[in-house]
């Protein structure tokens, strides 16, 4: 853990002004993170890229990028003429005429101008194309997982090395500044939990039913067959199917999974876990996990617990929370689910809240049936009502922006990346050996090799 960003300024500023200046800057206040350096990206450079994948996660990065200046659409690339069209359509309402694709080797052929290509197809195809685009002399932005084999995950790695490209993975809470801001400066320079002893995980959803498809855009059986997919069930919900990606563990665990292991500065040690295939009979992949990894921190030994649900969305949201022994943090991308509460015997944290990287919750009103006499505790034994606690960063952005802004800054030379290939593949591994735990149902060891790609 590190603290060597520069600290927040605000000039005396109220809390209230603060915020509203953080806001509309788009939290631009030189909260470097520990290996980038975050810069505003500038108007002037333009770079030419492609988006190959124009499902709901191409478009939900294709909005980001609208908004980020300096970023000219010239292609797109999906198997689907469905999608295609909607891109192409999209596109030019919003200023760009675009050329579309079936195939990425087509486009890569053709586009002699391109600068930067953004994967974001089906987790199977992450390594083909990713591997084929930096080969081409285009640098990458991939969204996770990286693969759905190791084999894949290893080789995009390997491909970065070889070319001397950038290949940024969409771990995207790593270039938040909600996040940076808790991990760099309240728990690293502030020590603000004290020793971190365990720490838990979650991201449940309700029930839904598998996605279809208007009748008149299905795609050929043969079409389908030379991508990998059996049939437009298998291609619109690729996801719970095992040869094109890695399930519920994957799709949302690894979001949280990086961010245990990127707080922590640390990989897992051991991995036990159980889930299984208990509501989606039509599914291959296990709609349920529960995992428990073991991490060894310089100051002992911390375990941290992974849930994901499938079948309902009770629980509180989706969040990760770090436990200590003078405090306890819950971040989520979402801030009403984001809270950090101080132990009762802890120091205060009167300088953290002075420099606007805390602001303490006005206690709830007691009503007039509100017991004072003590007679409302459970057991003599438990522990006293922790003061709450709220982070004053607010991301006035798309949640993917920060993520691809920074992407963009270093094509141009202004920076490095947040969560390059090496070290994304620590996270993605973890996820992997999670993955193992629960098919072979057997406690995994870990190795410290095995995070290396």
């Amino acid at each position: 853990m590190s603290s060597r960003e520069p600290e927040v300024k605000t000039d005396g500023l109220g809390r209230r002004r603060f915020l509203k200046t953080a806001t509309a800057a788009g939290l631009s206040i030189a909260l470097a993170p520990l290996h980038s350096a975050y810069a505003q990206a500038d108007s002037g450079d333009s770079i030419n890229i492609a988006l190959v994948g124009l499902g709901a996660q191409g478009r939900v990065l294709m909005d980001a990028m609208l908004k980020i200046p300096g970023v000219r659409f010239v292609a797109i690339c999906d198997i689907w003429p469905y999608a295609r069209t909607y891109g192409q359509r999209y596109l030019k309402k919003n200023g760009f005429e675009v050329r579309a694709y079936e195939s990425h080797k087509e486009m890569l052929e053709k586009e002699k101008d391109l600068q930067a290509v953004v994967v974001a197809c089906p987790d199977f195809w992450h390594a083909p194309i990713t591997n084929d685009c930096l080969r081409a002399g285009h640098h990458v932005y991939c969204e996770k997982m990286m693969s759905n084999t190791i084999e894949g995950a290893r080789s995009m790695v390997q491909t970065m090395r070889e070319t001397g490209k950038l290949l940024q993975i969409g771990h995207q809470r790593r270039s938040n500044p909600r996040y940076l801001v808790a991990r760099n400066r309240l728990l690293g320079e502030a020590r603000l939990l004290g020793r971190i002893t365990a720490a838990n995980a979650q991201w449940n959803r309700a029930v839904s039913a598998d996605l279809g498809w208007p009748n008149h855009t299905a795609m050929p059986k043969e079409l389908l067959e030379k991508y990998g997919y059996s049939d437009m069930h298998q291609f619109r919900n690729w996801r719970w199917f095992k040869k094109c990606g890695g399930g519920p563990l994957s799709d949302l665990g690894a979001h949280q999974i990086d961010i245990l292991n990127w707080f922590l500065d640390v990989s897992p040690s051991t991995v036990i876990a159980s889930g299984g295939r208990d509501y989606y009979s039509g599914h291959e992949w296990l709609d349920n996990a529960m995992v428990i990894y073991e991490y060894k921190l310089p100051e002992g030994t911390a375990r941290a617990f992974y849930q994901v649900q499938t079948t309902t969305s009770a629980g509180g949201g989706y969040y990760e929370q770090f436990m200590g022994t003078e405090g306890t943090l819950r971040m989520s991308e979402n801030p009403k689910y984001t809270q950090i509460n101080r132990e009762a015997a802890a120091p205060p944290w009167d300088q953290w809240i002075s420099r606007h990287l805390l602001a303490a919750q006005k206690a709830p009103a007691k009503s007039d049936d509100d017991s004072s006499s003590g007679n409302d505790k459970v057991d003599a034994r438990e522990t006293a009502e922790l003061a709450a606690y709220y982070l004053p960063v607010i991301l006035s952005k798309l949640i993917h922006q920060p993520h691809l802004e920074n992407f963009f800054n270093a094509v141009r030379g202004r920076g490095t990346l947040n969560c390059p290939a090496d070290e994304a593949f620590k996270s993605e591994m973890a996820v992997f050996k999670a993955i193992e735990a629960v098919e072979t149902r057997s406690l995994v060891t870990c190795k410290s090799s095995d995070f290396i790609a």
